[in-house]
């Protein structure tokens, strides 16, 4: 099992930034997949999940409405819209699947 994160970056208050997760060794489109983060001195927290082809999805309380997670089966990625980023979600962005864990991403939001 195998993931990738990639997209994170430095971004300014109220901006946004689309992080991706590609993911091969397992049978992707029967998992569900989450994102998680960290942010320094603090535990990892579950961001977003989406179920295995989509159809629902489970979001922390403060990133909803800002966060938007999806999944392309056909290419094996999850993705997580973030929009509207604020100061504290600032992390190392982490995707999940298949019970393994990415490298991570980190988003950084500074002005």
């Amino acid at each position: 099992v195998h993931l990738v994160e990639s997209g994170g970056g430095l971004v300014q208050p109220g901006g946004s930034l689309r992080l991706s997760c590609a993911a091969s060794g397992f049978s992707f489109s029967s998992y569900s997949m989450t994102w998680y983060r960290q942010a320094p001195g603090k535990e990892r927290e579950l961001v977003a999940r989406i179920s295995d082809v989509g159809g629902t999805t489970y979001y922390l309380d403060s990133v909803k409405g800002r966060f938007t997670i999806s999944r392309d089966n056909g290419k094996n990625t999850v993705y997580l819209q973030m929009n509207s980023l604020k100061y504290e979600d600032t992390a190392v962005y982490y995707c999940r699947g298949s019970g393994a864990w990415g490298q991570g991403t980190q988003v950084t939001v500074s002005s």
